[in-house]
């Protein structure tokens, strides 16, 4: 137990230092992504620009890794860029995580501001959860403007193919389309 523990600590802090030794990172066929290797483990479902509707949701799987492990990865890197106190990408918003006791299931939610610092509302969400042998993340935009919720995907999906650093980048944002039919 406390080497579990210790484990997730380390890979926290290795997550919010942006260092990534080849068995952590999140390139190199730990989350599904652009690779040459054709035995790649993990589908990507997501896409790279959000549409302007509000309840937007996107997926990506990730292979061998359970979701308390990709959340400690992925949760680090968005402390660090979204959160940081030099240049915050949402310095108005707070970020609350729940982790279920076995580690099954996570979800990072991100709350508007409110008074002393308290959590207001839902505006975004991202949910870990396994499935087999995988762990689905899905992202949805609750409330967040466009513009924010296509950045924030933005840098979901560049972490995920391994990248680290906090990209000051902005996505276009693509026009809202007709709502399609359900499949």
């Amino acid at each position: 137990m406390l080497a579990s523990v210790l484990l997730i600590l380390t890979a926290a802090f290795v997550a919010s230092c942006g260092w990534r030794p080849g068995g952590l990172s999140l390139g190199g066929g730990l989350l599904g992504g652009s690779s040459s290797d054709t035995s790649s483990e993990a589908s990507n479902e997501s896409t790279s620009a959000m549409p302007a509707p509000v309840a937007a949701s996107t997926r990506m799987s990730i292979a061998g890794s359970k979701p308390v492990d990709a959340y400690v990865l992925l949760g680090g890197r968005i402390k660090s860029c979204w959160f940081n106190a030099d240049a915050p990408l949402l310095p108005n918003h707070v970020y609350r995580a729940d982790v279920s006791p076995d580690g099954s299931k996570v979800q990072i939610t991100i709350h508007q501001r409110q008074n002393l610092g308290r959590a207001g509302l839902s505006t975004y969400a991202i949910d870990f959860k396994q499935e087999g042998s995988y762990t689905v993340v899905t992202t949805e935009n609750r409330k967040m403007t466009p513009e924010l919720a296509a950045k924030m995907q933005f840098d979901i999906d560049r972490w995920k193919r391994g990248e680290t650093n906090c990209s000051k980048e902005m996505p276009k944002v693509t026009a809202a389309a007709p709502a399609a039919a359900s499949r």
